[in-house]
């Protein structure tokens, strides 16, 4: 096992197949492609063409290069073809049968010493290897899709492998340009461990009409930075897959989160896989296609609007960071605002947080010096509600509080005239419950900014069981005046995007508790292997631990569910005063300001 591992076989030569076989062609290595498939193999040579043609176009390579990398390709159709390789990847169909086969014929094939490896996403690593007469060198190689773009690897060992191996499939990695990430036999693995009871949660919202798929994939792109929204790249990955790999963990976590949503069944059932069917949660322009095309879902735009009422002037009731933030978004868009905080001190202070903000943006050339003069005039501090009289749009940016909020709702439902709009920021308290505290809860609705509100584009749009439609129309339409892109939910906990995002944060924390990998480790998986912007410990201490603590009890009281229970570990953090980077320590250590 301490071979250079210089000659590699490649058995599958599927999408994952060949672009392994791409990355190890253009390494250097001599690889050994091998598909029982005569149509699969000649694919996969012109998929190679194809893709080194791109890449000298690109730059990327020189055609020396890709002469010398596609002369390294041999494709055949047996595994008898293996017997010179060092290591062996297979990437066969996701199925025990079909995999324990492959590891038994190649038993009788290679060398005693070559190392096999299985790109298996879900199966045990450890059940694999038993099959195999010398299972200490058999281990796990997932590589993500695109694998000539994605740089994350993970290197899964079962308690049966052999250290040697794991060094040198590591050391390949590396050679390869990829970051090795070391993990345990458990399906799923890190990267699609928490990946998967995310996409299994967004189907659910989806399945439960809680949200339209357009607005839930937009949610999440737009506020948390992700690449593909839930929905889009479960039809990227496979229905069918991805139904396969929530059982897999279903079985070994019995966590109600892995159970695979019934839609992913009734999908998969009905031939609806994704792209490679032409029609999963999305229509697309035919088997294998990319582009979505519209089909009898998709929102027209005459639907989206409707008769609202006229907005001029806004209310920002706030004196915070949110509140200046969102003053200043109206501001900007041309409306007339009045910025109320609990004192003409406060308020002016928060004035001048605009007048800051506007000011970088014209350093940087993003705004005129006319147009920051002109944003600041139409801006008036006030230190009392009381100028809200006359407003057509009051929205409360106040302490996440639900007496603090009933309080000012109160206060706002005798100051504002009638047919005003009263709207909440809040991300995790019950809409109706603030409306209550007001004689007119129709004219009450969520607006939910996300942080900085001058730069997230996402305001989700929370409508109550009584608020009215012109309400809801008009709050959409200001979305769009303001350049904000609206998405529609209804009143629950945590929206569309904490929802989502909270419970795959607590899941990350609960890997660390388990010791199953390192903070490291999971930020880099999930950044390498997921495109998230951010990995989730450091989101964590963005965002803040006591932040993250209210908003996950808040979820587990409302869906009673056990897997929501936020993790020990983060309620001891919180408890320990470790809040994150505002304290100077969270779940890593920063340096004091």
């Amino acid at each position: 096992m301490d071979t250079p591992l210089s000659t590699i076989a490649v058995v599958g030569l599927g999408t994952m197949g060949t672009g392994i076989a791409e990355v190890l062609a253009l390494a250097g290595r001599e690889v050994i492609g091998i598909d029982i498939s005569e149509a699969a193999a000649r694919q996969a040579v012109t998929s190679l063409e194809a893709s080194t043609a791109r890449a000298v176009g690109r730059g990327r390579i020189t055609e020396q290069e890709r002469t010398h990398a596609l002369a390294r390709f041999r494709t055949y159709d047996t595994l008898q073809a293996a017997a010179e390789a060092e290591l062996v990847i297979e990437v066969v169909p996701e199925t025990y049968e079909i995999k324990q086969q492959v590891f038994r014929e190649l038993d009788a094939v290679v060398s005693p010493t070559a190392i096999l490896a299985t790109g298996t996403n879900a199966l045990s690593v450890t059940r694999l290897a038993a099959e195999s007469l010398h299972p200490e060198r058999v281990l796990g190689l997932h590589f993500f899709n695109p694998a000539p773009a994605m740089k994350l690897v993970e290197v899964v060992s079962s308690v049966l492998t052999a250290p040697p191996a794991v060094e040198a499939v590591t050391k390949l990695a590396r050679e390869l340009g990829k970051e090795p990430v070391a993990v345990g036999d458990r399906p799923g693995f890190v990267a699609d461990g928490l990946l998967f009871g995310y996409l299994n949660q967004a189907a659910a919202m989806y399945e439960a009409n809680y949200a339209s798929r357009e607005d839930i994939d937009a949610a999440m792109k737009l506020g948390c930075g992700l690449p593909m929204g839930p929905l889009a790249l479960l039809d990227l990955i496979g229905i069918d897959t991805a139904r396969t790999v929530l059982e897999a963990m279903y079985a070994e976590s019995r966590d109600r989160l892995h159970a695979p949503a019934p839609v992913l069944g009734q999908l998969s059932s009905a031939g609806l896989t994704g792209r490679k069917a032409g029609r999963g949660f999305y229509t697309y322009d035919g088997p294998g296609g990319q582009q979505v095309v519209p089909d009898a879902l998709t929102p027209s735009p005459e639907a989206a609007a409707g008769d609202g009422r006229s907005i001029a002037s806004v209310g920002v009731a706030g004196s915070g960071t949110m509140a200046s933030g969102i003053a200043e978004v109206f501001a900007k868009a041309g409306y007339t605002v009045v910025l109320a905080a609990r004192g003409q001190e406060k308020a002016d202070l928060a004035k001048a947080r605009i007048a800051k903000s506007l000011e970088r943006s014209v350093s940087k050339g993003r705004l005129t010096a006319e147009a920051r003069d002109e944003t600041l005039a139409r801006i008036t501090a006030a230190g009392s509600l009381d100028a809200f009289a006359e407003v057509d749009l009051a929205v409360e940016a106040v302490a996440e509080d639900l007496e603090i909020k009933q309080q000012l709702f109160a206060t706002l439902d005798k100051v504002c005239r009638p047919g005003a709009v009263l709207a909440t920021t809040t991300s995790s308290l019950p809409v109706i419950a603030i409306a209550r505290a007001t004689g007119r809860p129709e004219d009450v609705i969520g607006m939910h900014f996300f942080n900085p509100a001058p730069a997230m584009k996402l305001v989700e749009v929370v409508r109550t069981v009584l608020t009215a439609d012109d309400v809801h129309a008009t709050v959409r339409a200001v979305c769009t005046k303001i350049r904000k892109h609206p998405v529609d939910c209804g009143d629950r906990a945590g929206f569309i995007v904490n929802a989502l995002l909270f419970p795959y944060l607590n899941n990350a924390i609960k890997m660390v508790e388990e010791h199953y990998a390192s903070l490291d480790d999971i930020d880099a998986a999930m950044k390498l292997g997921g495109g998230y912007p951010m990995g989730p410990f450091e989101l964590l201490d963005v965002v803040g631990l006591d932040v993250s603590l209210a908003i996950e009890k808040v979820l587990h009281k409302e869906f009673r569910d056990p897997g929501l229970a936020p993790a020990p570990l983060l309620e001891h953090l919180v408890a320990a005063g470790c809040l994150g980077r505002k304290t100077g320590r969270g779940f890593r250590e920063y340096a004091r300001r």
